[in-house]
C-alpha cells in the first residue's frame, strides 16, 4: 500500500490511522484470513500547508495491527516532486520486510522504530527497536532531533547514540518534556540502523 498524500491536510492527517486500520481489517475480513500487509510511510517532500508528519505518525501507529510492516522512506523523497523516482529502493525495503517477517529469512526488516522514552534531568532518553547492528548517525553528527519544555518552544537538540538509545538535550531546555525526530515535511535527519535502514519519524508528545 502506497497512499496517504491526499490525506495530509491538517484536518485529515490525524484520522488516517483509523482509515488505514479499517482498510487492513476490512480486507482481511473479506478475504477470510489475516494476511500480511505492508505499506510505504510517506517520504520526505517539500509540501506546503500539509501535515506529512501527521500521516507518517498515523502509519507508524498502525503497526500495532499484527502481521503488518512499513517501509520507511524518509530519505528517498524529492523536495519538489510528490512522486519520487527511486522506486527501486522503496520496493527493496518492502521486500526485506516480507523476506524477514513472512518468509523467515534472517534479514533486517525495518529501520529503527521508537520504543519509549524517559526524561532524566535535562535529557530525554529515546529507546529504539530494529537497531540491527546498532544505531548509526549516517554522514557524521546526528541530526533531526528537537526537544521542548513545558513552554512548547522547540529547540534543535544535541543528540548522541548510547547503545539502542538516543539521548537528546538543549542547554536552554533545563526541564524537557518531549522530543521529536524528523518532524517536518522535508526534514534533515540521519539516524539509521546497522543494516542501512532509516529510522521512522516520531514524536513523544502525543
Amino acid at each position: 500500500w502506497y497512499q496517504g498524500e491526499a490525506n495530509s491536510t491538517p484536518e485529515r492527517a490525524g484520522f488516517y490511522h483509523h482509515q488505514l486500520s479499517l482498510l487492513v481489517t476490512d480486507w482481511r475480513k473479506r478475504w477470510g484470513y489475516d494476511f500480511p500487509f505492508a505499506w510505504v510511510q510517506l517520504p520526505n517532500f517539500g509540501a506546503v500547508g500539509r501535515d506529512w508528519p501527521g500521516v507518517r505518525e498515523a502509519m507508524l501507529q498502525t503497526l500495532k495491527l499484527k502481521d503488518t510492516g512499513m517501509a520507511i522512506t524518509i530519505d528517498v523523497g524529492e523536495e519538489k516532486d510528490i512522486h519520487p523516482k527511486n522506486k527501486q529502493e522503496v520496493g527493496r525495503r518492502l521486500a526485506v520486510w516480507a523476506l524477514g517477517s513472512v518468509y523467515g529469512q534472517k534479514v533486517a526488516t525495518s529501520g529503527p522504530l521508537p520504543a519509549g522514552h524517559e526524561v532524566k534531568g535535562s535529557e530525554v532518553v529515546l529507546r529504539f527497536t530494529h537497531t540491527d547492528g546498532g544505531l548509526v548517525a549516517k554522514g557524521g553528527e546526528l541530526k533531526g532531533f528537537v526537544v521542548a519544555g513545558a513552554d512548547n518552544q522547540w529547540k534543535p537538540a544535541q543528540a548522541r547514540i548510547v547503545g539502542d538509545t538516543v539521548i537528546v538535550s538543549h542547554p536552554d531546555v533545563k526541564a524537557p518534556v518531549a522530543a521529536r525526530y524528523a518532524w517536518e515535511n522535508w526534514p534533515t535527519c540521519n539516524l539509521y540502523n546497522g543494516a542501512g535502514l532509516p529510522a521512522s519519524p516520531f514524536r513523544t508528545d502525543k
